[in-house]
């Protein structure tokens, strides 16, 4: 009968280009040139071909020797980059062990060469075949009209599974097919069925998804889920999001997002949010103020020591308008620091600035960015006229709300008539500690309303104040 050893003589490595090489004596330490590393048993030779971390390289090692050829057949990491379909699927046919450790394919369509969706149906059944415990398969088809369906067989040891597969449509696996140990999932596609797979999924803890195309609300409803990320292209609108994950501690959002955005979202556990937002487009600007003057155009919302800060970019509809209520939108959370930036283009905005200061009542600081664009272009006001909408209400200026902020910094700030009335505001219905202006470029020190604010900063001593100059030098008021 012919011996195991015998049989894995004969076997080769993946088909490919060949090169001669000229055998070498080993230069051993005590210069008898014997090879002493082939004379090692089979367990310990396949542990060093591990260590290549390159199923190709391994498969090279052919050339040493009779007692290497075929060894990296039994190797349980496999790692394939940039190999052809063809010659992936050879390779994985001669794989000789039932079940591996870990496959790993990089071979992504934008560097090289696209698999066909059936080529990476086939994979997707290759690598299913194997069960790994840790499946990454970064290879698929470019892009589409419409992503071609593939259908995502299970894994029933895989613990992590990340499939990066171009433009496709991802299933689920048949009735009957699941992930029952599957502690963590990367999934980038066209299109992906995302509801129906992680229910197949009664372990998963970490899920991260990128889609190329618009989509219609996503809902994720799972008890075991602690780490959520989604994202897509920027051009791509999502419509919204309905998550209920009680487990859930870090959620990441960047996406565009449509008009009709909404989100809900039950993860009564989260501590750990970061999400990045544009907000409608052009031809579809979303309006947040009853007047109709402001634009929402982008949102950020991220954790820090200090704890949740929002940054907010509001600006003026260039276009048809879509009028929304910032919280229908956007769940927010109790707000520690408030970063807003106001292309207000020669108009009030005291009033919007109040409204969102309403919906964040428990910001501590506040950092206000007036016409950041100017801070390196020329001023382009508009005309604002003496009933604009930009002042509505018109008793802004007198309200009296009970906010919870101890800093601000406002940046460009030009001593207009409303500016100073918005500071009175400020120092009227909070506690302040700390106050910090920043004055535009071309506004005198010595001018009427820097004057007025003197006045005010003198007239609440319990605040540490200071004006800065365009160039940051302060001036000293007193």
């Amino acid at each position: 009968m012919e011996s195991r050893l015998g049989r894995r003589r004969r076997q080769g490595a993946p088909r490919g280009p060949h090169r001669r090489c000229r055998t070498r004596r080993c230069g051993g330490g005590d210069g008898d040139g014997v090879d002493r590393i082939s004379g090692l048993n089979d367990d310990l030779l396949i542990q060093i071909l591990v260590c290549l971390r390159c199923a190709a390289a391994a498969a090279r090692t052919s050339v040493l020797s009779r007692r290497w050829r075929g060894l990296w057949r039994h190797l349980p990491e496999l790692s394939f980059r940039g190999i052809a379909s063809d010659a992936l699927q050879y390779a994985l046919a001669q794989v000789a062990i039932p079940k591996l450790s870990l496959l790993h394919i990089y071979s992504p369509h934008y560097i090289y060469p696209e698999f066909s969706v059936e080529g990476v149906a086939s994979l997707l059944r290759a690598a299913s075949r194997l069960d790994p415990i840790d499946l990454n398969i970064v290879a698929g088809a470019g892009w589409t009209d419409e992503p071609m369906a593939v259908e995502v067989p299970s894994f029933a040891r895989a613990v992590s599974i990340r499939l990066h597969v171009g433009n496709l449509h991802l299933k689920p696996p048949a009735q009957g097919g699941d992930f029952p140990v599957l502690e963590r999932l990367s999934i980038a596609a066209g299109r992906f069925d995302i509801d129906p797979l992680i229910s197949g999924c009664p372990c998963l803890r970490v899920l991260e998804v990128h889609l190329d195309e618009d989509l219609n609300p996503i809902t994720i409803h799972s008890a075991t889920i602690e780490e959520l990320r989604l994202t897509c292209h920027l051009w791509l609108h999502l419509r919204g999001v309905d998550i209920v994950a009680p487990m859930l501690k870090k959620f990441t959002l960047g996406w565009s997002v449509h008009k009709d955005f909404s989100m809900s979202l039950l993860a009564p556990k989260v501590e750990n949010l970061w999400w990045n937002c544009c907000v409608g487009f052009y031809s579809e600007a979303v309006v947040i103020d009853a007047s109709g003057m402001w634009t929402l155009e982008k949102l950020k919302l991220e954790t820090q020591e200090s704890g949740f800060v929002l940054s907010l970019d509001v600006g003026r509809p260039h276009s048809a308008t879509h009028t929304r209520n910032l919280q229908e939108m956007f769940q927010l959370p109790n707000i520690s620091v408030l970063e807003l930036c106001v292309e207000r283009r020669g108009h009030v905005y005291g009033a919007i600035a109040l409204d969102i200061l309403r919906i964040c009542n428990a910001t501590q600081k506040l950092k206000l960015v007036i016409d950041r664009s100017m801070l390196w272009m020329t001023d382009d006001d508009e005309a604002c006229p003496p009933d604009c909408l930009c002042n509505q209400p018109h008793n802004w200026r007198s309200q009296n709300i009970s906010l919870s902020l101890e800093e601000v910094e406002i940046v460009n700030f030009k001593g207009s008539g409303h500016e100073v009335d918005f500071l009175k505001l400020l120092f009227r219905c909070a506690p302040l500690t700390y106050v910090t202006l920043k004055l535009a470029s071309k506004i005198s020190p010595s001018s009427r309303g820097c004057k007025e604010i003197y006045k005010i900063f003198k007239a609440n001593p319990a605040a540490e104040c200071h004006v800065y100059r365009k160039r940051g030098k302060e001036i000293i008021y007193a």
